[in-house]
């Protein structure tokens, strides 16, 4: 008599995963092959479909292998159901991951997560109506991701980013008006948004933030320049920017919706990927949660080692 079979998770996998990072993920894959159906795929809307298939065949966990680009197309497929998610970080800054907790250095840690049972639901938001977990930005970080190119990313790396950064730091901002579902009004130059506390990595910004209260955090940037860069800095020095900085410069609500609108295209992204640009970016609830496999512990929020470095921002 023939013993019954193991379960095989379904697997959606980024094949363009460079870098030692890369090569030992796919190893521990391949040398794990029995435990999982692999699915390499070729677009994001591949990985789209195949998350939304897997969930309509009531598939009770689809594991996500890759960055956080990956991973929010597996989540827009998988967006509503009752099949959870799995994470297997194998991108550069792994945000998501790093917000639930889940191991993005060794994916033998990552996959004992998984092993162990526990599962979080969180909130699943949308800007003009793709979904998100994490967070989404308007204006100069967006805009910096924009002027990134390829190629000065495969010569520079990271400092691709900053050098854009400088460039449109130069530039002349387009003014955003930001509207909140309960009426209240707000003008600035950039508008980061967040579900998590996290943004760029382990970078905790929006402090009051989480993403089981069916809210979002919003930080308004009022001033571009010298003004926009010691804000920022200076919030992620004090470990996030919170509900108290109401000031001339930094503002920071929370609320269940928002509407950002400009007079002129302005571009947009979603867990650091460029979503094109629009005069009327709409953020909303979608009524609906992601089951995620998260450990047992309490999420514990780090701060990043640069903060020493950034200490001379502190107000």
């Amino acid at each position: 008599m023939m013993s019954e079979l193991p379960t095989r998770y379904p697997l959606i996998l980024n094949p363009k995963a460079k870098g030692e990072k890369g090569r030992r993920a796919l190893k521990f894959i391949m040398a794990n092959a029995t435990r999982f159906t692999i699915y390499a795929t070729g677009s994001r809307e591949e990985a789209i479909d195949l998350a939304r298939q897997f969930a309509r065949e009531g598939e009770d966990l689809v594991i996500a292998a890759g960055g956080d680009g990956t991973l929010n197309a597996v989540i827009e497929g998988l967006a509503g159901s009752k099949t959870a998610l799995g994470v297997f970080p194998t991108g550069t800054m792994n945000v998501f991951a790093r917000e639930m907790g889940i191991p993005y250095d060794k994916l033998e840690d990552a996959m004992k997560v998984i092993d162990g049972g526990h599962s979080e639901e969180v909130d699943l938001f949308a800007m003009n109506g793709a979904p998100f977990v994490q967070m989404a930005g308007v204006g100069f970080d967006a805009q910096v991701i924009e002027e990134t190119t390829w190629e000065s990313k495969k010569r520079l790396g990271p400092f691709a980013y900053l050098l854009a950064a400088s460039k449109v730091l130069r530039a002349k901002p387009p003014q955003l008006t930001v509207i909140c579902s309960d009426g209240r009004e707000l003008e600035g130059v950039a508008i980061l948004v967040g579900n998590g506390s996290l943004y760029g990595g382990q970078f905790p910004l929006f402090k009051n933030a989480s993403n089981t209260d069916s809210l979002l955090d919003v930080v308004v940037f009022k001033e571009a320049g010298y003004q926009f860069v010691k804000d920022s800095l200076g919030g992620l020095v004090n470990g996030g920017i919170d509900l108290h900085s109401h000031g001339d410069s930094v503002e920071y609500v929370q609320a269940e919706g928002l509407k950002v609108t400009s007079e002129e295209d302005v571009p947009m992204e979603i867990d650091g990927e460029l979503w094109g640009r629009s005069t009327m970016v709409e953020f909303s609830h979608t009524g609906k949660t992601l089951k995620v496999f998260t450990p047992i512990e309490p999420k514990v929020k780090l701060r990043y080692a640069l903060l020493k470095i950034l200490s001379p921002w502190r107000d």
